[in-house]
C-alpha cells in the first residue's frame, strides 16, 4: 500500500519522464562527467572555434579534441559549420551554456 496521496500520484504521472527520456537525460549529463568535455563546451560557449584553436585554448592535443567533438556532435550538443577548409564548432543550443552556468553557480565557482 502506497502512502502517497492521490494528488502526489497524479503529479508523478504528469511530471516523471518516460524511460526513453530518462535515458536521454542521463546520457546528456554523462557528457558533463568528463572534465575535457566540460572544458570544450565552456570554450565553445564563448565563441565558435576550429579544432586547432580549441586544442590550443584547452591545452589538449587535436586528436583528443576531435574525438570528443565527434561524440558531442553525435548527441547534438555541438554542431559544425564548414567554411572552405576550416570547420568551426559551436554549441548547438544556448541552453547548454545555461546548464554549464547553473553548474558553476551550484558549486560556487
Amino acid at each position: 500500500m502506497l502512502n502517497a496521496t492521490p494528488q502526489v500520484m497524479d503529479d508523478m504521472d504528469c511530471y516523471l519522464p518516460d524511460n526513453k527520456s530518462v535515458a536521454r537525460i542521463a546520457a546528456f549529463f554523462a557528457l558533463l562527467s568528463d572534465p575535457s568535455r566540460v572544458k570544450l563546451l565552456s570554450a565553445l560557449a564563448i565563441s565558435p572555434l576550429c579544432v586547432t584553436d580549441l586544442a590550443e585554448f584547452v591545452k589538449m592535443n587535436q586528436t583528443t579534441v576531435s574525438h570528443q567533438l565527434r561524440l558531442l556532435r553525435s548527441l547534438d550538443v555541438v554542431s559544425a559549420e564548414r567554411n572552405g577548409k576550416i570547420v568551426k564548432y559551436r554549441l548547438s543550443n544556448p541552453k547548454i551554456n545555461e546548464i554549464l552556468l547553473i553548474g558553476v553557480e551550484y558549486i560556487g565557482f
